[in-house]
């Protein structure tokens, strides 16, 4: 019994080890990201999909992650995002929506950047 619970710990030690950099690095900010100016969950951890996003989720600094659709929406694929990186050329305010994104991208407030490389799976929480 003592060797099957110390073998439990040094797996669940292994995996924590390995999961830290990448959450690290992780778009999702505390499992937590925008839809519609609303902070919704997702699950975690998010997985990488490298260029096989087809949902729209920009990465915004400040603000943290936007989602551009959700579950209930026809577009919505399960959470399989399509990542743009978001530039501010003003000084930094809150962008919780595509809506305001794409607004603040029109106005000339941000720059929106494809990263097709940092795709990425991780299903919003209903």
């Amino acid at each position: 019994m003592h060797k099957l619970i110390a073998s439990a710990l040094l797996a669940a030690a292994s995996l924590t080890s390995t999961a830290s950099p990448a959450l690290a690095d992780s778009p999702v900010d505390r499992g937590t990201i925008w839809l519609d100016g609303v902070q919704v969950r997702t699950l975690l951890p998010p997985s990488a999909f490298p260029n096989e996003g087809r949902d729209g989720f920009y990465r915004v600094p400040g603000t943290g992650g936007v989602a551009a659709v959700g579950p209930g929406s026809g577009d919505y694929h399960g959470g399989a995002w399509k990542v743009f990186d978001v530039t501010w050329s003003v000084a930094p305010y809150p962008l919780t929506s595509a809506g305001a994104v794409l607004a603040a991208a029109a106005a000339g407030k941000v720059t929106i950047t494809r990263n097709a490389s940092a795709d990425f799976r991780c299903p919003i929480q209903p």
